[in-house]
This record gives C-alpha cells, structure tokens and sequence, in this order.
C-alpha cells in the first residue's frame, strides 16, 4: 500500500549523494467521515521533504494537501503546512482553505438547547502564513504573519435563531490582521510524535486599519506533550491543552467552537459556541510488535464561555473514545485513523489521516 501511493521526487539525486533527503509525495484517494461532513470522498497528498543541505539536525517538513467532496454537499480544500529550513533556522507554518460548509447551530452560550438546531450555509476563505526564526535555544522560535479568514454567500434560516438575533457578522464577515507568534517545537516527529513538547502562542489585531468589517483581537495557544511509555511496543501517551479567546467586536465566525474531529471528539464541532475555550486531552496510543496496527484510548474535557469570569470547573464537559490505527507509512509514521467518541448524550465516529494531535 506504501508502495503503490508513494512517489520519490529526488530518487534520482539520492541515488547519486547518500546524504540527501529521499522526498515523498503520498498521493491516495480520500475517505473521511466525521458528523459534521458525512463521508468525504477526495485526494489527499502530503510532501514530505528537506531543503538541500539538512541532515539528521532538520526535521522532515511537511505540505499536505487535500481535497474532498462530501455527502452533506461540501467541497473542502485545505493545506495545513510545517516547513523547516536548512539546519531549522526557520520554521514556515500556517494554514490555506477554501470550503462551502452547511454548519449545525444551536444558539450562543454553554446551554444552548439541542432543539434550536438550525442550519447555517457560508463560503470560506482563509490564509495564515506565519514566519518564525530560531532564538536564544534549540527549538525555540519567533516570528508574525497574517491571517486572513473571509465569510461570504452567508445563508440563514428564516426566522431562526441567527435570523432573529442577528450577532455581529452573522451574515457574512472579513477578519484580516497581523499576528505575533511564539513556538516551541521539540517533537521528533511531526505526523506522528513519540517524545517532545510544542507549544504554540499567537496574538492577532483585527483592525479595519486593515481591511478587517470589525475590530477585534484573538489570542490561542495550543500545549502538546509526548511520552514514549513502552521502550517494547513504542507506546505513547500524548497530552495536550489548548486555549482561543476573542476580545472586541468578534464576528460570529471568529467565535470559538466546542467539539471537533481533533479534540473533544464526541460532540459536534460548535455544538456549543462562545468567546473563549478551554480543552484539554489525553491519549494513550498503543502499537502491536511488527505490525501497521495500532489502537488509541483517549479522554478529554473543555468549555465555552464568554468571560474569564464565567468559567467554572463544576462546569467542564468530558468525552472519552477509543479507536484503530493503520500506519500507511512505517518510516514517518503516518497512520490512518478510525475513532469513536463519546461525549454527554452524544457519540460520533471519525475517519481520516494522520493524528489528531
């Protein structure tokens, strides 16, 4: 099966110079499912390569690609990117896609009723290139960028809760603004980690100084740790934190959203929508001796709320799942996953590529 999707690029060159680089291009077809899609049915590619003149001291970089058609009538394409420059001086990250999405929406706040559930259509555009230099330690990096997150051809249900209510952006909005950046990024590996830390902290303005329809700011961190439990059977257990709070005059679509196929698995992506979230998981990843297969077991909990005030421990909901791995690609360790999550009066199942963390 690696075989068959695998292209080597340089095979050439390498035959010739040992010390460089054996690039991959992973081309397969795509079949995904979360609740929030249906199936997807697409092409799914990812690059994975390194500048000439790294050797053990650079990690691999990584540009995936994707595109997929979906049962609920969604197109969505998306390229999520790591780059590592020569000898990791900078690290090139950030986030393209462009989609037409029907969401499910139950209303503002921690409590929203599961019966207010109506549909919202919308177009999205969004670019986030972020450009971060080594400095003062090894895997400690600095940089900006900008990002630039378009919502348009909006479509609302009559004499629903957004029609009636109408929040600030409901019917379409343009966030555009700089972003700061911090990132620490120990990890040995970057599809499939099995020992290191990440952290990552980003601070955006958004100001129509800048083209931006409101003014606003957003700050999210995201916190990952990996531990190699089992020298036998190279089991990990992987944890991770992260955080998105909004300030200002935030659009409807910069809020932030609980449930994910990525964290709180469980629960529908923005079954509950609020300024900020908390969330946090852990995942015991677990690899049978000589074999592509694997399973996970995994638990988790997070909230919405709309001031820091309001966020109460009493008040967190949890989720918890299992799942099976199939790794397409022993030497990156690139796993196809099934998960099934479990949240409070809720289970979804997911399918797709790669880690969820």
């Amino acid at each position: 099966m690696k075989e068959f999707f695998t292209f080597y690029p340089n095979k050439k060159a390498v035959e010739r110079d040992s010390t460089i680089y054996l690039s991959k291009f992973i081309l397969a077809p795509v079949i995904s499912y979360s609740p929030e899609t249906n199936f997807g049915f697409g092409t799914g590619a990812k690059y994975l390569f390194k500048f000439n003149g790294s050797g053990d001291e650079t990690r691999v970089s990584n540009m995936p690609l994707s595109f997929q058609y979906t049962l609920n009538n969604q197109f969505i394409f998306y390229s999520g990117f790591e780059i590592f420059t020569n000898q990791e001086k900078w690290v090139i990250e950030g986030n393209i896609q462009f989609q037409n999405y029907p969401r499910l929406f139950y209303g503002l706040g921690r409590n929203s009723d599961e019966e207010n559930e109506e549909q919202y259509d919308y177009y999205q555009v969004l670019v986030e290139p972020i450009f971060l230099k080594n400095v003062f330690a090894k895997y400690l990096f600095a940089g900006a960028g900008f990002r630039y997150n378009q919502i348009f051809e909006t479509n609302v249900e009559a004499n629903g809760i957004l029609d009636t209510e109408r929040p600030e952006g409901f019917d379409g909005s343009r966030s555009m603004g700089i972003e700061a950046a911090v990132l620490y990024d120990s990890r040995n590996n970057i599809l499939n980690a099995q020992n290191g830390w990440y952290f990552e902290f980003t601070y955006g303005v958004y100001d129509d100084a800048f083209g931006s329809t409101q003014n606003f700011d957003l700050t999210r961190f995201d916190l990952r740790h990996y531990l190699d439990v089992s020298e036998k059977n190279d089991d990990i257990l992987a944890f991770q934190a992260i955080g998105r709070f909004s300030r200002g005059d935030v659009p409807f679509n910069e809020l932030s959203l609980f449930g994910s196929s990525e964290i709180l698995r469980g629960y529908r992506e923005g079954r509950f929508v609020d300024r900020d979230l908390l969330a946090s998981q852990v995942e015991y990843r677990k690899t049978f001796k000589n074999s592509r297969w694997g399973a996970v077991a995994f638990v988790g909990a997070g909230d919405v709320y709309n001031d820091v005030s309001d966020f109460k421990l009493g008040d967190l909901r949890f989720n918890y799942g299992a799942g099976a791995r199939f790794m397409v690609d022993k030497l990156e360790r690139l796993n196809i996953r099934l998960d099934w999550g479990f949240g409070q009066g809720s289970n979804y199942l997911y399918l797709g590529i790669a880690e969820a963390f």
